[in-house]
């Protein structure tokens, strides 16, 4: 049989399997491809399953990839061998997220950190009733009384309209149609003191499909700052192609982007020592987003 094949055929059996097994057959592959090790003891722990269950998580990993692990029976630890192969794929992101947040095995579960990776920045979270309130109306296209704490005029209350959650890489926001000044906007999801429904449909100019900023895309193209003596290892942290990395984002979220990854967005990129290791090439793109004021570097044209 072809390794293509028998690819396919373990592909097939882990489809077969129930949501709850593929979840705990994953926990095993995950802990000895980054770990190296695991026991039935992490299992019953992780999963609150029984030993019987557990013994059968193995067994059946064992039949999908009998090659990936060793038992020592001295330690009734299992060991990744040489020949692993993983039988999960788990990209990037998901795998530092896990790493660093504990792998969990659903949403009612809380996650075990790390003591070895670490996320150094971390968002403060909205209150969860908050979030749900919001959410709930994104989800079925209704307003919102909201009463919010703005840092220029303080608390008012204001009908929304909200239609996404973004993590701007500072905080949590919601955007979405802005009763008080008629406009789509961005709105800090901790600035709320209070969110209720009003159950009314919405207007057509008030959804997500009006929001001409959220539904309009721009080219960001970025490159090695100037002042940077050493610009290959920018390339390298940026994954850059020939110098450059360009990404296509929505131009609602583009400002936050640039702030966020400290982009010299000035046109002679004169900002030097403050920490930018990036460089906007295509400045006239400001042009096209509606708050050019929060990259670092911007002047408005006079």
């Amino acid at each position: 049989m072809t390794l293509t094949a028998t690819h396919n055929l373990i592909e097939q059996h882990l489809v077969n399997l129930s949501l709850s097994q593929r979840e705990r057959l994953a926990f095993i592959d995950f802990n000895l491809q980054f770990f190296g090790k695991i026991s039935r003891g992490d299992l019953i722990a992780r999963f609150k399953t029984g030993l019987a269950a557990s013994t059968r998580d193995f067994a059946a990993y064992r039949e999908l990839a009998e090659d990936n692990l060793s038992l020592d029976h001295s330690t009734k630890q299992y060991y990744r061998t040489a020949q692993f192969k993983p039988l999960f794929v788990f990209s990037a992101d998901t795998i530092l997220q896990s790493v660093s947040k504990g792998f969990s095995d659903g949403i009612i579960s809380d996650s075990q950190p790390s003591t070895h990776c670490f996320e150094a920045v971390q968002l403060i979270h909205p209150d969860v009733e908050i979030i749900a309130t919001l959410m709930r109306a994104i989800h079925n296209q209704q307003a919102c009384i909201a009463k919010y704490v703005s840092v220029s005029s303080g608390e008012s209350q204001r009908r929304l309209i909200p239609h996404a959650i973004i993590n701007n890489g500072h905080r949590w926001h919601v955007r979405g149609f802005d009763g008080k000044s008629k406009s789509f906007r961005d709105f800090v999801c901790t600035r709320f003191t209070e969110v209720s429904e009003l159950g009314a449909p919405s207007e057509q100019h008030e959804l997500a499909h009006a929001d001409t900023q959220f539904n309009t895309f721009v080219d960001l193209v970025l490159v090695p700052h100037p002042g940077i003596s050493n610009p290959k290892a920018i390339e390298m942290d940026y994954a850059m192609k020939d110098g450059e990395k360009s990404m296509r984002v929505r131009a609602a979220l583009a400002a936050y982007i640039l702030r966020q990854w400290q982009v010299d967005c000035s046109a002679d990129a004169r900002i030097l020592h403050q920490g930018c290791q990036l460089a906007l090439k295509n400045t006239q793109v400001l042009d096209r987003i509606e708050n050019p004021q929060l990259a670092p570097g911007f002047r408005a044209k006079k």
